[in-house]
């Protein structure tokens, strides 16, 4: 092969590359404290694909009289992705007594009015959002932005009379992995 061959072979083979690169972008440049979109939140920053999609609808929900979160989110928000280790640390405690609805706002119908039935009726255009309602239906949270799980934990204590935090076993953050932390009793000091 030429030099001349060889060196349109090269420029050919350099543009193919590039032209790939700008039609397949890498989902490997987005990262947890960026906006970029690079998959399900919940399976990737939370470890907790479960929550989606949910397994109940907003109205099914409500219908069954059941304690519900409500969380409206986005995959492409740096918010909404640290957000998820909060929803999946909820689901760990109050999983299997109440109904966790997590919803991408691009798919809520575009429609001019909605139902208290229907998730849209809550969305005030920012996420994260969370919505939390007790048995009877009643919203009891409505906090826009990320929230901190004991925020969440406390309406819920109330909803399911609990004991408040400072009368219940404390429990104290154990770091899972670098996104994720859980809540357990502290270890006693060793004497």
């Amino acid at each position: 092969m030429s030099l001349r061959s060889k060196s349109r072979f090269l420029t050919a083979l350099f543009s193919l590359v590039t032209i790939a690169c700008l039609w397949f972008p890498s989902s490997a440049m987005a990262g947890l404290t960026d906006d970029r979109y690079d998959g399900d939140i919940f399976a990737l920053y939370a470890g907790n694909g479960s929550l989606v999609p949910p397994k109940i609808s907003l109205a099914d929900s409500l219908k069954q009289k059941k304690p519900t979160l409500l969380v409206l989110y986005t995959d492409d928000s740096s918010d909404c992705k640290q957000y998820s280790t909060v929803v999946s640390q909820f689901q760990a405690f109050y999983g299997r007594a109440s109904d966790i609805l997590a919803i991408r706002i691009d798919s809520l119908p575009i429609k001019d009015k909605y139902e208290p039935t229907e998730a849209g009726y809550y969305y005030k255009g920012y996420v994260p959002q969370t919505v939390g309602f007790d048995q009877s239906g009643k919203v009891v949270l409505n906090e826009t932005g990320a929230i901190a799980y004991e925020q969440i934990d406390d309406v819920f204590r109330k909803v399911f009379d609990l004991l408040p935090r400072e009368e219940s076993v404390p429990l104290k953050r154990r770091q899972v992995n670098e996104v994720n932390t859980e809540l357990v009793p502290p270890t006693p000091a060793k004497k």
